[in-house]
């Protein structure tokens, strides 16, 4: 049965996500479909690609992904399909491909758009369904579309290292107000090469230890550890580190104003630092 995830930015107060199930389910009812988020944000490409690449690590060789975020950021011409390690990814032609892979693909394609048709979501899907049935059907990526386009490419958002420290960009406070910074345990290993270390927030907070749960300290204590996608999160047991530190994700409303691109967000992150001795 084919496994297809959607993860989008258009919510779930109207037709539309069900629309998109329900035109998947068209073109092949055997599809099995699953939500990974509908609340991304289309401005905030670091954080969709945290949560979108995140997920889908934990998913079967062979699933297909629809990744649905600032589908319209330009006059859309065509649709990228790619392969990467065993998965397959359709999305935009705006750059977040490479970001949610933080490398470029093994294989992509650029699925065509017919030039009458109006570019809406449901035509887009109808396009992606297509291709994952012919990719069923046993042919090839390369037989589905050019595999010579000049496909948008953007950078991971990457800590700054250097040789005492390392500093890392607030990614996501999730509902429980836990804080999830950029800095992965290979990145804090390779930088502390063994040495002693605090992690230095708002309010000359410090943390000195890393914990494996958030019940190693004692209820409203703070605590540093890395999350099941292997990334450092600032938590208190049983409280809201966000709010209580004063701690705040991307700022969406400056970008949303225009005041900001796509391209230069790093000052828009509230920082994190690890000083080694």
């Amino acid at each position: 049965m084919p496994l297809i995830t959607l993860s989008s930015d258009i919510g779930t107060h109207d037709y539309m996500t069900a629309a998109i199930k329900g035109q998947l389910m068209q073109l092949n009812s055997s599809f099995q479909i699953l939500d990974i988020t509908h609340q991304l944000s289309p401005f905030n490409y670091p954080q969709a690609a945290y949560i979108i690449r995140s997920a889908i690590k934990s998913f079967p060789q062979e699933s297909f992904h629809v990744v649905m975020v600032n589908f319209y950021d330009e006059k859309i011409e065509h649709l990228l399909l790619a392969e990467h390690e065993g998965q397959f990814i359709a999305c935009a032609d705006n750059g977040l491909l490479t970001m949610i892979l933080e490398t470029t693909p093994d294989k992509l394609v650029a699925l065509p758009l017919e030039k009458s048709r109006t570019k809406n979501t449901l035509y887009c899907i109808q396009v992606i369904g297509d291709a994952f049935n012919e990719l069923l059907a046993g042919k090839k990526l390369e037989q589905l579309g050019d595999v010579n386009v000049d496909y948008k490419i953007k950078n991971a958002l990457r800590p700054m290292l250097s040789t005492d420290w390392i500093e890392g960009q607030v990614l996501l406070i999730d509902n429980f107000e836990n804080v999830v910074v950029n800095i992965t345990k290979t990145d804090f290993e390779n930088q502390r090469k063994g040495r002693s270390f605090h992690i230095v927030f708002k309010r000359d907070e410090k943390i000195d230890k890393i914990s494996e749960t958030y019940a190693d300290v004692p209820e409203g204590e703070k605590l540093a550890l890395f999350n099941s996608a292997g990334y450092l999160e600032i938590a208190i047991n049983k409280g809201n580190a966000a709010g209580l530190f004063g701690l705040q994700g991307y700022s969406e409303k400056l970008i949303k104003q225009g005041q900001v691109s796509f391209d230069n967000k790093h000052s828009f992150y509230q920082t994190i630092q690890v000083i080694f001795k």
